[in-house]
């Protein structure tokens, strides 16, 4: 994953300006150069990556749809403070579509999905302790994408992939506050991905259910506000 500076980029082709701009602030808010709180003021960021506001502008209207920036009235944008409430309803409505997804999944998986997921695992394998946070949620994202796609089912893919973003937002937050995705990201993954392969949508559904578990006890760790 190449890593966006504030100066100009090349925008890869057919993204538009918006979208660029979308990009490139999502990657800074996981990372934590943009802090919860933050001014995200227009001016600045069009002049940092080179666009005019109107892109700008674009972006931080779908940021604020996905809940990642708060736009005040006179004010402006603001880069949205995690609370405990966030990740709640976050963790329990991925909760409910990754179990469906689990448990379509189980008996519609392909060899090319499978080769997929041991892509991933291996990559999962090879992390050491030295892993970059959003490295980790690349390959976490990565490994969940190819369950979606497997479930066969339009309207589920696009629920996951309208709060995506704020998965992996969550994600990266989890992984600088514990950062033991070496030691448990391939185990849990591996794991999961050989129940999906016997073929049995109870025992899948079961086992997202205990996967999903696991990451929530880790998220209500984090000293976050409660609303």
């Amino acid at each position: 994953m190449s890593r966006p500076t504030t100066s100009l980029e090349t925008i890869p082709p057919r993204t538009t300006l918006s979208d660029y701009v979308v990009r490139i602030l999502r990657d800074k808010m996981a990372r934590g150069e943009l802090r919860p709180g933050q001014h995200l003021r227009e001016a600045e960021l069009a002049t940092a990556l080179d666009v005019s506001r109107g892109p700008v502008r674009e972006a931080l209207a779908l940021l604020e749809a996905e809940g990642q920036v708060e736009i005040r009235r006179h004010r402006g944008a603001f880069v949205s403070v995690l609370t405990q409430q966030d990740v709640e309803e976050v963790h329990t409505l991925r909760a409910a579509i990754e179990a469906l997804a689990g448990e379509r999944a189980a008996t519609r998986l392909t060899s090319g999905h499978l080769a997929e997921m041991d892509r991933v695992l291996e990559a999962m394998k090879m992390t050491s302790g030295s892993v970059e946070p959003q490295e980790a949620v690349r390959l976490d994202l990565a490994f969940h994408d190819v369950i979606y796609d497997a479930a066969d089912h339009v309207r589920l893919l696009r629920v996951w992939t309208s709060i995506r973003s704020q998965v992996s937002f969550f994600l990266h937050t989890r992984n600088i506050n514990f950062p033991d995705f070496p030691t448990v990201g391939y185990p849990e993954h591996h794991e999961l991905r050989m129940v999906l392969s016997e073929g049995d949508p109870q025992a899948a559904r079961a086992a997202v259910e205990k996967h999903m578990s696991g990451a929530y006890s880790r998220l209500r760790q984090l000293e976050l506000p409660d609303r």
